[in-house]
């Protein structure tokens, strides 16, 4: 494995405030959140991949960030309506891995390849990029061999080597200091590999914060908010280079 499964730590975080800009539609028969840059254009799409709480405010917010930066953003519903319930909305007992087995790569892959499959009929790109945010890394690695033209990862979770090994496209990852899925360990070996490949690639480590920082941090953290923001940048940073 490049990163371990999802776990405990994927659960927990901070509901974020603000009002999306984008609306909810049906895309390829799944429910997405698109939101679009001012000048509506759809030349350069995003496809977001979230993490198991799925299309809550804080992955619609980025997805707007993304979009004030000249993107078109497709984020879809990876759970066909069964995401991870947010914190305060959870019932008790709630078990993420009796959770995940409704939830394999044979359930998501489908769904994404529908919504990639309506990406280029509907939006016609010239450049497309995915994001993917813990559970949602797994699936822009795969998309790397050879159906995007850039990806960036946070704090990527289920991710083999196989999978690392097949990318042809760039690759950014922000990864948190403290992390039981993408361990130091695990982090190391994903460095050494994308190396090995020969791939172009970008890893940032940021201090003092844990799993999950980049989506469901503390905004009120200063130093959580900091590096979400820089995570964020480097997002940006990475597409402006990859698909310009």
């Amino acid at each position: 494995m490049a990163s371990n499964i999802p776990g405990e730590c994927c659960l927990k975080g901070v509901v974020h405030e603000g009002t999306p800009n984008g609306e909810i539609v049906q895309f390829a028969e799944v429910e997405t959140y698109i939101t679009r840059p001012t000048s509506g254009s759809s030349e350069r799409v995003i496809l977001l991949l979230t993490d198991v709480m799925g299309i809550c405010n804080n992955a619609k917010l980025i997805a707007d960030d993304f979009a004030a930066n000249g993107y078109t953003v497709v984020l879809p519903d990876m759970f066909a309506g069964d995401k991870v319930p947010l914190p305060a909305d959870r019932k008790v007992g709630f078990q993420l891995p009796d959770w995940l087995k409704d939830h394999q790569p044979h359930h998501v892959i489908p769904i994404i390849q529908k919504v990639m499959g309506q990406i280029r009929s509907e939006l016609k790109p010239r450049k497309i990029g995915a994001a993917g945010y813990c559970f949602g890394a797994k699936y822009v690695t795969q998309l790397l061999s050879g159906e995007i033209d850039a990806g960036y990862n946070a704090h990527p979770s289920f991710v083999t080597l196989d999978e690392l090994c097949a990318i042809r496209a760039p690759l950014a990852i922000s990864a948190a200091e403290t992390d039981s899925i993408f361990t130091r360990d695990l982090r190391h070996a994903t460095e050494a590999k994308l190396a090995e490949i020969k791939a172009t690639y970008q890893i940032t480590l940021f201090s003092g914060v844990a799993h999950g920082f980049a989506v469901r941090c503390d905004l009120a953290n200063d130093k959580q908010r900091w590096a979400k923001e820089e995570a964020f940048w480097q997002a940006v940073r990475w597409f402006k280079l990859h698909l310009a």
